[in-house]
């Protein structure tokens, strides 16, 4: 990987423009032709050193304004059919399983919920709750966006 490349990879992460020729502005940037930057970007996903592209959305860009962590008290033997549950519901973007902590942290399966206002994850996390039978769970909001942070 060369100068070159890693300014690619600063550029790229900055995010691709919505147009037929995304690549035309980062090529510009560096200098290079826009099916250079395709190239050397292909290459460096082939070596690793990119994983993969993908889109990132603003939540509250396409509405959505409330997100959870809701950590669920479960039963060993129904963990599974639970969690398929859970993760056949759209409002669901992850479902998973921790271990607890005894005595301090009982909760083992835990679901991450989205939704246009905190009203609608709590009447989700309700109905839930009734269907499941599962009435030991604990609703954290978040109340800021991780990944917009600055790096230090």
């Amino acid at each position: 990987m060369n100068v070159i490349d890693r300014k690619l990879i600063v550029e790229a992460e900055k995010g691709l423009s919505l147009t037929p020729k995304p690549f035309d502005k980062i090529a510009a940037n560096l200098g290079i032709t826009p099916e250079d930057a395709i190239i050397r970007l292909q290459k460096l996903q082939e070596n690793g050193v990119i994983r993969r592209f993908g889109v990132s959305l603003r939540p509250d860009g396409v509405g959505i304004n409330a997100n959870a962590l809701v950590a669920w008290k479960v039963p060993e033997k129904r963990v599974g059919k639970v969690s398929l549950y859970f993760s056949e519901h759209e409002e669901v973007s992850h479902c998973y399983e921790r271990e607890v902590v005894p005595h301090e942290w009982e909760y083992n399966l835990y679901t991450v919920m989205h939704a246009p206002e905190r009203s609608a994850i709590e009447e989700m996390v309700v109905k839930f709750s009734e269907e499941t039978a599962l009435t030991d769970y604990v609703i954290l909001y978040s109340n800021r966006n991780l990944k917009e942070l600055k790096k230090c």
